[in-house]
């Protein structure tokens, strides 16, 4: 059969502007809402949520593929070509389809991410490692499918197919058992913010395990129901089974790691900044704004080290700069005052009492209009209470205030110390 006769006739072709549509329409929100702006890694982190839907449209249309085989009964006549040979050119318009559907979803999260290609080599393109796995279950879901469509008859091969790979794509990333999601890609989708790197180890975990099933599939289809055939795909899905599991062993359910410093983009000026590159745009406003609020800062007697940083860890004699892309003038004061806020002590992770939570509000509040943010950009962080409180602080005197900030920002770092928030000393 011709190539573009079975492009034409094929269920992949078919499916290719309904599938293309869902993940428009269907999933276009969920595509756009969470991804960081600028970050190429997190646009195609992001589209892997379309893995969910596009992996079960491959499974079904090569159980349907298969299904047409069986009902032919190819298998029964003396062909020169082998199985695998004569499933390839079925298959192939059914994987494009799948590749095309989530090139849509990578499509969609990168056109929200406002993400240029104006960047430095290595950050301005998709993630390669991200869209080989992606390809590699694709072929998975594929090719499971057409095994079981040349087993069953279409009408029991396509729904059970659908379903299964469904089941088996979407549903292990609510799952307890965090390692499990990795094997289907299920943690890709939150990679990542802008100061975080994919964990290397969830793509070489789906990428064993996608690998695993795809050869097995093609030793049943080409051995079909030998004993050894079905042993010998056993024994290979066990194997990528147990690799997958253990390369993703001890992994949170978010793949991440922090970024790189090597990344960031610092300058000499004082205090030193350092961006990562993805705040180009707005690199100069940002510089300038900082400084502003660290000199309002340094002016109310607050310290503030002398490099602030976007990196995840800052290190010694650094503060984090706790912004992202899309940032405006309005909100930089917000992120260098978020950087100051001590974090909450080892303690806290025994689930030891800490009654200096309540202190984080409005000290959060007071280090932010200190240094120049507007009460209004406040109202969405904060409680009201907590906001009135640092307003009130604010009116009094430079030394009350320094006071009243050191007393609870000491508070913060132990668990075993109230806050003392009233402006006069009293406990909060």
């Amino acid at each position: 059969m011709l190539l573009r006769t079975i492009v034409r006739v094929s269920s992949g072709t078919r499916l290719l502007p309904f599938l293309a549509g869902f993940i428009v329409i269907a999933l276009g929100d969920n595509l756009s809402g969470w991804v960081t702006p600028h970050y190429w890694l997190s646009a195609t982190g992001t589209a892997t949520l379309a893995l969910s839907f596009v992996g079960p449209a491959c499974a079904g249309a090569g159980a349907w593929e298969g299904s047409r085989l069986r009902r032919a009964r190819i298998s029964d006549q003396n062909a020169v070509r082998s199985p695998l040979v004569i499933a390839f050119p079925l298959l192939l318009p059914v994987f494009v389809m799948g590749v095309v559907g989530m090139a849509t979803a990578l499509v969609v999260s990168a056109t929200a991410a406002d993400i240029g290609f104006g960047m430095p080599i290595g950050f301005g393109m998709p993630n390669p490692g991200i869209l080989a796995v992606e390809a590699v279950l694709l072929a998975a879901n594929t090719l499971v499918g057409f095994v079981l469509g040349r087993v069953w008859a279409p009408i029991i091969a396509v729904p059970v197919t659908l379903i299964a790979s469904f089941v088996a794509n979407a549903y292990p990333a609510s799952w307890s058992i965090l390692w499990i999601r990795h094997l289907v890609g299920g943690g890709l989708d939150g990679c990542c913010s802008v100061d975080q790197s994919l964990d290397a180890w969830a793509l070489v975990s789906a990428g064993a395990f996608g690998t695993a099933v795809c050869l097995s599939a093609a030793v049943l289809i080409q051995y079909r129901k030998t004993a050894s055939a079905i042993v010998a795909a056993a024994a290979l899905l066990a194997g990528g089974f147990a690799g997958g599991a253990a390369s993703a062993h001890g992994m949170g359910a978010d793949p991440v790691t922090s970024r790189p410093v090597g990344d960031l983009v610092c300058d000499h000026g004082r205090p030193r900044i350092c961006l990562w590159p993805e705040m180009n745009q707005e690199a100069d406003m940002v510089r300038t704004e900082s400084r502003k609020a660290v000199a309002r800062l340094r002016h109310a007697g607050v310290p503030v080290p002398a490099t602030l940083t976007m990196a995840d860890r800052p290190g010694s004699d650094e503060t984090k700069l706790a912004i992202g892309p899309g940032i405006s003038a309005a909100g930089v004061p917000t992120g260098v005052a978020a950087g100051l806020l001590p974090p909450e002590p080892a303690c806290t992770d025994n689930g030891e009492p800490y009654p200096a939570a309540d202190a984080y509000g409005p000290v959060g509040a007071w280090l932010s209009l200190t240094a120049g943010a507007s009460p209004r950009t406040l109202t969405n962080r904060v409680a009201p209470p907590e906001l009135a409180l640092a307003q009130h602080v604010l009116k009094q005197s430079r030394q009350t205030q320094l006071a009243w900030y050191e007393r609870n920002n000491r508070a913060m770092q132990t668990c075993n110390v109230r806050p003392q928030l009233d402006i006069n000393g009293s406990h909060g």
